[in-house]
């Protein structure tokens, strides 16, 4: 950005402030880097099909890319994928996944998938017995996830230690099964 033109900085700067995001924030050299060298047309059909394909309103959009501004940098075919899975399959709706934006950066093949089927797992069998909320259990590292949802299940469901790490590594198993 050093060497870039006084003018294409404030224009980059205006961008990210357009956003939402204070100058101040932490955010906002990140903020600064997804913008950076965007045009004011390609930020706004981004901004436009984020709304669209994740439902969002205005103030939802803006919400979210004041905490996840590299968004913007995502694919559309990524962000279309995460959306159908996180609302059609995951069930959760637009307003949660506009709080927590972030879980749009997690792989759907390594984390979002194979947990979520956990979770489904559990619950269709009656070993949840309280909802649980679907960011808690992404942001969870790989120990802390196996040590909560895996683990205490070891004996009535042999077989769900080995189908999760089938299924992080891409091989989603028909049904999690019982021995």
């Amino acid at each position: 950005m050093l060497s870039t033109k006084h003018e294409l900085v404030r224009a980059m700067v205006a961008r990210a402030e357009g956003l939402g995001v204070p100058r101040g924030s932490r955010m906002f050299k990140i903020a600064l880097q997804a913008v950076s060298f965007m045009s004011e047309e390609k930020l706004a059909a981004k901004v436009d099909y984020l709304k669209k394909t994740f439902r969002w309103s205005d103030a939802q959009v803006s919400f979210a890319l004041t905490r996840a501004p590299f968004l913007l940098r995502r694919s559309k075919d990524m962000l279309r994928r995460r959306s159908e899975f996180l609302i059609s399959e995951v069930g959760l709706e637009p307003a949660y996944i506009a709080h927590y934006p972030i879980m749009l950066y997690y792989s759907m093949e390594a984390r979002l998938i194979p947990r979520y089927y956990v979770l489904k797992f559990l619950k269709e069998n009656g070993f949840l017995d309280r909802d649980w909320r679907f960011y808690t259990v992404l942001t969870k590292t790989q120990d802390g996830f196996v040590k909560k949802y895996i683990c205490p299940y070891k004996d009535v469901a042999p077989h769900l230690a080995e189908e999760y790490a089938a299924a992080c590594k891409g091989e989603i198993p028909a049904n999690f099964r019982f021995a």
